[in-house]
This record gives structure tokens, sequence and C-alpha cells, in this order.
């Protein structure tokens, strides 16, 4: 779609009166999202994790997550 007339043919369509969603799965698509929180850690902890997360070039909270994640799957 290089150009304004290749997007055209995308722009004219017709809704239906009525969609018939019963064999539709509630939550199939479904992505959980982040809770916000507070916790309270040691300055050290989230300097080396702050530290990481800039060598990898990704959010900090992002490595908590992730590490944490790791750590619940080594205990269960």
């Amino acid at each position: 779609m290089s150009n304004i007339k290749d997007r055209e043919k995308f722009d004219e369509y017709e809704t239906k009166e009525d969609y018939d969603f019963s064999g539709g799965v509630r939550g199939r698509f479904y992505k959980p999202k982040k809770v916000p929180t507070t916790l309270r850690l040691d300055n050290d902890i989230i300097l080396y994790f702050k530290k990481k997360a800039s060598e990898q070039k990704i959010p900090y909270q992002t490595l908590i997550n992730a590490y944490l994640r790791k750590e619940l799957q080594e205990v269960v």
C-alpha cells in the first residue's frame, strides 16, 4: 500500500446489522494486564536491575518480572 489510491479500496465497507456470536468463546484472545503495585526494594537491588536492564535495553520492571517468573517456575 504505497499510495492513497491503493488504500481507497479499504475505506468503503458495510457492516452487518446483526452478527452471530453464539459459537464464540469468551476470553479467547484475552491477554492479562499488568497490575500496578507498590513494592519496597532496597536501593542496591533497584540499581542492579536498572544497570542490567540498561545493558539489555529493556525496562527494568520487565527484567524484575522475568526474574521473579523464572524463580517461581523453579520452585514449582
